[in-house]
């Protein structure tokens, strides 16, 4: 009998452990302010710095557009920007958190571009108006994108007893796309977050304010 109590009680405990494993991960859902509407492919991540190991990605450029347009990589990444149009680009960045010109070029550049600070990285063709492209750079392996139902879950790794986390929300339509909207939040809970979104354009749009910015550095 008392092995069979001992027997119990360790079971118990497994089952224990598991549902606490499972309960660090924070469903989120992004809705769109105005409507209540699923906000598609926003970028998610925890606020809390973790270490986490840089890769190595790459962002082409076909058919005048980057490929892929958002891309989303832990900071210390190295990203290459291979031309596979049968024009010449001019790659560009002057976010804060990166500032770099790949110059007039075909094919492979020289070298991969070093993403070494977190932020949002937002690119331009300063040959091909239209083009715009983001990096997102994280110090967290706790970030995702939501789906189409706007929904993502976050692996969080919270303290004993810490209930609250910071968040940090981005999204390609915000009114100020160069930085990420900021909440704090019960990670105890599924949390929902209303975003101001702009509509979608009704073309790619245009950078004619990102290129006037580039010819005035």
């Amino acid at each position: 009998m008392q092995q069979s109590a001992t027997t119990f009680i360790a079971g118990l405990l497994l089952c224990l452990a598991a549902t606490a494993t499972a309960a660090t991960g924070l469903p989120v859902t992004v809705i769109n302010s105005d409507n209540n509407k699923p906000v598609a492919g926003a970028v998610v991540w925890a606020g809390n710095p973790q270490a986490v190991a840089p890769v190595s990605a790459e962002i082409y450029q076909k058919d005048r557009a980057f490929h892929p347009r958002i891309l989303v990589v832990p900071v210390g990444s190295s990203v290459d920007f291979p031309n596979r149009d049968n024009t010449q680009h001019h790659v560009y960045s002057f976010s804060p958190a990166k500032t770099f010109n790949i110059k007039l070029y075909a094919g492979r550049p020289e070298a991969p571009i070093i993403f070494d600070k977190p932020g949002i990285v937002e690119l331009g063709c300063n040959i091909h108006d239209q083009m715009q492209g983001f990096v997102v750079v994280t110090d967290t392996p706790a970030v995702g994108r939501t789906n189409d139902a706007g929904q993502v879950t976050l692996d969080l790794k919270p303290q004993p007893g810490e209930r609250r986390a910071v968040l940090k929300i981005w999204h390609p339509r915000l009114p100020d796309t160069t930085r990420p909207v900021i909440r704090e939040v019960d990670a105890s809970q599924p949390v929902t977050i209303a975003l101001d979104v702009e509509p979608e354009p009704a073309t790619d749009g245009s950078l004619d304010l990102l290129q006037q910015r580039f010819r005035e550095l």
